[in-house]
């Protein structure tokens, strides 16, 4: 199994941190969802700057937050304070998740498992199993294997998964591609509420693609 590495927060310049610091569009409906089934007690697992720990804390839920990179959960702290709102913060390696065992209704986990190689995707999906309260609810993203990123001559670690080579802050970063077959063999042990196969555009003056991903809503019977 690769080393876990952190995306270089550091890096990341004024105008894509502000992209960054935007919630992504279903983690309205998620909060919608979650409010209604009485679930409160949420994990922004790979949280980066804070978008969706800020979203979700706003609407009243209780949060925890945990990444990787030290620089990006300080800055997150740096919002908080900032907002007077309270979310409980780790750094640490999602392969080993610091829970206890049964202890969140809900999980959102957006493009950050798939920074991993295949035998580390399947521990922190295990982890997320772990930490999830039956009937408990899990939105997270995978890299699809129609996306560019697979098909560029990077190194490979294994037949899913090659180490990102750019300049940016996701440079020497293993990324995990998977497709349909490879995600229900990885999700067995969760109910899969809904699965969605999408193509991301971004709007730099023209449209243009940036990527594929599959978005999935897991449940733990």
């Amino acid at each position: 199994m690769v080393i876990s590495k952190a995306w270089q927060w550091e890096n990341v310049d004024n105008t894509s941190r502000r992209y960054w610091e935007e919630p992504a569009v279903e983690s309205y409906y998620l909060i919608n969802r979650w409010k209604k089934q009485g679930k409160d007690k949420f994990l922004d697992l790979g949280c980066g700057l804070g978008r969706h720990s800020v979203l979700f804390a706003k609407n009243g839920f209780a949060v925890w937050a945990f990444d990787l990179s030290a620089y990006a959960v300080a800055k997150m702290q740096e919002w908080m304070k900032k907002e007077k709102l309270s979310v409980t913060c780790s750094v640490g390696d999602m392969i080993k998740l610091p829970y206890e065992s049964e202890c969140f209704d809900c999980i959102l986990c957006r493009n950050v498992i798939s920074h991993s190689d295949t035998e580390g995707v399947k521990k922190i999906l295990s982890e997320i199993l772990r930490v999830m309260k039956k009937n408990g609810e899990c939105y997270l993203t995978l890299g699809s294997k129609n996306a560019w990123g697979f098909t560029q001559p990077w190194p490979i670690v294994d037949e899913n998964t090659k180490i990102r080579l750019e300049d940016g802050p996701e440079n020497g970063i293993p990324h995990f591609y998977a497709d349909l077959k490879l995600i229900k063999e990885l999700c067995v042990d969760f109910d899969i509420i809904s699965l969605q196969h999408i193509e991301d555009y971004i709007n730099k003056g023209t449209l243009h693609s940036c990527g594929w991903h599959w978005h999935v809503l897991l449940k733990k019977s």
